[in-house]
C-alpha cells in the first residue's frame, strides 16, 4: 500500500501570545497518524486564511511567511523523498527526526557494543551464560585495542566501518594479539553480530560483512581409547585427591556433562526416565539446551561413593568437584601415571562419551546428540567425522591380517 503524506499549515489560536500574534504550525500526516511542528512564524489571525493554508493578501509579510511556509513544504518532500530512497519506513517519527536533523548525529561503535553487553548482562542466568558476557567483554576490549592501534583512537563512526576495517581487525588479532585461526575468527563473528544490530536498526545502509569471508578449520578432538579408560579405572590411586579427581573425570566421560554441568549438579537433577531406570536431567549452562542422559552403571557407582562425602552434603551438590584449574592440574598427574600419551583435560571427557563410550558401540548419532545437549545434528557430527578416522586405522589392521603371502595368480 502507498504511504499516504499530508501537509497542512495551520493558525494555533490556542497559543496565542499576549500581544494577539498565533503561531503557524504544520501538521503532517502518515497513514492516519500526525505530528505538529512549529515553523516560527506568527501572525494576526484576522490576516490568516484557513483554506488557502496562509497569509492573505500581497503585502511584503504576506510574501515573506508565505515563502517560508512554501520552502518548509519543499523540505518535507525532499525528507519524504529522500526517506524512500534509503528505504527507510516513512512513518511520522523517522519524518520528524529527519526533518529536525535528529538522524545525522553520528552513531558510534563503542557505546552501541557497550549496550549490547549491557543487556546481556542483565540477562545472565536467564538468557545467557556468565562465560556468554565475559566473552562480549574481551571482544570489546579487543576492538577498543585495534581501533587504538590502527587509527589513535577509542571510539569510531559506525558508517566508517567498512570491508577494510574488518580486514584489519582480523590481521591484528591474527598479528598483535596471536590469536589462532578459529579464536580470531570467533572475535570477528561477536563483532558482526554489532553490526547486525545497526543494520537491522537502519543505521547503516549497507552490510560491510558482505564480502567477507573467513573459514574455522576443523579442529580434532582428542579422546580416550577404551583401552586408556580401562587404565585410569583399574589404576590404584595411594592419594584421595587424585583417586577423586578420577571418579569425576570418568563420571563426565559416561555422562557427557561439561565441567561447569557436573559442577551444578544437585540430587534433584536425578529422577526416573521414561523406562523407569534412573536418569540426569538437567540443562547445559553453555547453551540452555536440555541434556537427558540416562546413567550407566559406572555413574551410579560414582554417585553412591560419594554420596555423604561432606563437601557435597554442605554444598548440596550431587559430587565434591574442585576448580576447573586443579581438576586439569591433577588430570596431568593422571596421564602420567597411567602412561597416556595425550594431554588430558577435563573436557576430553565428554569427547570420550561422545566417541568411544557411544557412537563407537553403535548408540544411534541422533541420542548422542540428544543427550550431550547439541541444539542441531551437525555439531555431532564432528564426532563421526572422528570415527571415520579410527575405521580407517582398524580397517588396516584386517587388511595386514588377511595380507596373502603368495598373490592371487590372474585367470588366464
Amino acid at each position: 500500500m502507498k504511504t499516504k503524506v499530508s501537509i497542512l499549515f495551520y493558525a494555533k489560536k490556542a497559543k496565542a501570545a499576549a500581544n494577539g500574534l498565533v503561531p503557524i504550525y504544520t501538521r503532517i500526516t502518515i497513514n492516519g497518524k500526525r505530528i505538529e511542528l512549529s515553523t516560527n512564524r506568527f501572525v494576526e489571525i484576522s490576516k490568516w486564511s484557513t483554506e488557502a493554508g496562509k497569509i492573505k493578501g500581497n503585502s511584503e509579510e504576506a510574501r515573506s511567511i508565505n515563502n517560508h511556509l512554501d520552502l518548509l513544504k519543499s523540505q518535507i518532500r525532499d525528507a519524504e523523498m529522500e526517506l524512500i530512497h534509503k528505504k527507510i519506513a516513512l512513518t511520522t517519527e523517522t519524518i520528524k527526526s529527519k526533518l529536525l536533523g535528529l538522524d545525522e548525529r553520528a552513531r558510534m561503535l563503542t557505546p552501541i557494543f557497550q549496550d549490547h553487553n549491557n543487556k546481556i548482562k542483565e540477562l545472565v542466568g536467564k538468557e545467557y551464560a556468565p562465560g556468554t558476557l565475559e566473552r562480549y567483554t574481551t571482544s570489546l576490549k579487543h576492538t577498543i585495542e585495534f581501533m587504538q592501534w590502527k587509527y589513535n583512537v577509542s571510539d569510531i563512526d559506525i558508517t566508517k566501518i567498512d570491508h577494510a576495517f574488518i580486514a584489519d581487525y582480523e590481521f591484528w588479532l591474527r598479528s598483535v594479539r596471536n590469536c589462532a585461526n578459529n579464536t580470531a575468527i570467533k572475535y570477528i563473528k561477536n563483532f558482526n553480530k554489532i553490526i547486525k544490530i545497526c543494520l537491522a536498526n537502519g543505521w547503516l545502509d549497507k552490510n560491510p560483512f558482505a564480502n567477507y569471508k573467513s573459514k574455522v578449520k576443523e579442529v580434532e578432538r582428542v579422546y580416550l581409547t577404551e583401552d586408556e579408560i580401562q587404565s585410569i579405572i583399574k589404576k590404584d590411586f595411594k592419594t584421595e585427591r587424585l583417586s577423586l579427581v578420577r571418579d569425576i573425570f570418568l563420571f563426565s566421560c559416561f555422562t557427557g556433562l561439561a565441567y561447569i554441568d557436573v559442577k551444578n549438579l544437585t540430587r534433584s537433577h536425578i529422577s526416573y526416565g521414561i523406562d523407569g531406570e534412573k536418569w540426569i536431567f538437567t540443562h547445559r549452562q553453555k547453551t540452555e539446551s536440555a541434556s537427558k542422559i540416562p546413567i550407566l552403571p559406572v555413574t551410579q557407582m560414582i554417585i553412591d561413593k560419594y554420596e555423604n562425602h561432606p563437601q557435597s552434603n554442605n554444598q548440596e551438590k550431587l559430587l565434591p568437584i574442585l576448580s576447573n584449574q586443579k581438576m586439569n592440574e591433577y588430570l596431568k598427574e593422571i596421564a602420567g601415571v597411567c602412561k597416556i600419551e595425550k594431554e588430558l583435560t577435563f573436557h576430553i571427557a565428554r569427547h570420550t562419551f561422545a566417541t568411544t563410550i557411544t557412537l563407537t558401540n553403535g548408540v544411534p548419532i541422533e541420542s548422542v546428540s540428544k543427550m550431550l545437549g547439541h541444539k542441531n545434528l551437525r555439531t555431532t557430527q564432528h564426532y563421526a567425522k572422528v570415527l571415520d578416522r579410527k575405521v580407517s586405522e582398524d580397517m588396516k589392521i584386517l587388511k595386514n591380517k588377511f595380507n596373502l603371502k603368495a598373490p592371487i595368480q590372474k585367470s588366464m
